[in-house]
């Protein structure tokens, strides 16, 4: 992409359907086993849904996928309730 970003974006289940964390988990996995985080990254950014509230979207922080890990969010109810499940 310009200026060397790298862009990519997964969808989840269809809604009422499955978790969306699991979603988040399987991309992870399959950008590694496809060598994305292979080269010398600065950053790596996920946005995560405000509405989930589901223990999937901690898969980076448990499994020591990063060195540092920043939750930023709005100061609505349902970001800070989101950003409390991580």
């Amino acid at each position: 992409g310009f200026g060397g970003v790298k862009c990519v974006e997964s969808g989840g289940p269809e809604p009422g359907v499955g978790c969306a964390g699991r979603g988040v988990i399987t991309a992870i996995n399959f950008l590694e086993e496809e060598g994305a985080y292979d080269e010398d990254l600065d950053f790596v950014f996920y946005d995560v849904l405000g509405d989930v509230v589901c223990g999937g979207f901690a898969m980076p922080i448990r499994e020591n996928k990063a060195q540092e890990i920043y939750i930023v969010c709005s100061g609505e109810m349902m970001a800070i309730y989101a950003a409390n499940t991580i």
